[in-house]
C-alpha cells in the first residue's frame, strides 16, 4: 500500500507539474493574444486615419494649366520691367558721363579705311571702311551696335559679327579691339 500511495503521490506530482506547465503556456498564449489585439487596434486606427485623409478635401499641390499661364505672364512682366530698368540705368549712366565731362562709353573712333590692324583673331574677312572699337566694361555686341546707330552709323550686330569672324560675343573682354563696319562709307 505504501508503494501504491507513493506511486499515486508521484503521479499527482507529475500531473501537477503538467498542469503548471499547461497553465504557463495558456498564460503565454493569452499574453500573446492581448498583444495581437493591441496591434490590431493600432492598425485599425491607422486605417481609419488614412481613410479620413483620402476622403477629406486635400490641398491641391499640383499647378493647373491656368496657374502656369498666369505664372508665365508674371515672369514676362517682371522681365519687361527688368529690361526697362536696365535701359533707364544705361541712360542715367550716359547722362552722368555727359555731365561729368567724361568720354561716353559709346565713342566714335576715327574712320579706318582698311581692316583692323590689331588683333588677328578679330580681323574682318575683307578690307572695308569702318571703325576700330575698344571693348569697355559692360559692353555687348548689341549695345555697341546700338551706340553706333545712335551716332548715325547704320550697323547691325550681325554685320559686326561678320566683320569679326573669330569674335565670340559671349567672351568679350575689356580692351579687346573689334572692327565696326560702316555700311554707309564708300
Amino acid at each position: 500500500m505504501i508503494f501504491t500511495t507513493a506511486l499515486a503521490r508521484g503521479q499527482d506530482a507529475a500531473t501537477q507539474q503538467q498542469l503548471d506547465k499547461l497553465s504557463g503556456q495558456i498564460q503565454d498564449i493569452l499574453a500573446a493574444q492581448e498583444q495581437q489585439g493591441k496591434r490590431l487596434d493600432a492598425l485599425e486606427k491607422q486605417l481609419s486615419d488614412l481613410t479620413d485623409k483620402v476622403n477629406s478635401a486635400a490641398v491641391n499641390t499640383c499647378a493647373s494649366a491656368d496657374d502656369l499661364k498666369t505664372l508665365a505672364a508674371q515672369v514676362q512682366e517682371i522681365d519687361k520691367k527688368r529690361q526697362d530698368d536696365r535701359d533707364l540705368i544705361l541712360k542715367q549712366i550716359e547722362n552722368l558721363g555727359k555731365v561729368s565731362g567724361g568720354v561716353p562709353v559709346s565713342h566714335k573712333p576715327a574712320v579706318n579705311t582698311t581692316a583692323s590692324g590689331g588683333d588677328d583673331t578679330t580681323a574682318p574677312a575683307t578690307p572695308q571702311k569702318g571703325y576700330d572699337y575698344k571693348v569697355q566694361a559692360g559692353d555687348t555686341i548689341s549695345a555697341i551696335a546700338k551706340a553706333y546707330r545712335d551716332q548715325g552709323v547704320k550697323v547691325t550686330s550681325s554685320q559686326i559679327l561678320k566683320a569679326n569672324p573669330k569674335l565670340d560675343p559671349a567672351k568679350l573682354y575689356v580692351g579687346q579691339k573689334i572692327f565696326i563696319p560702316d555700311p554707309n562709307a564708300k
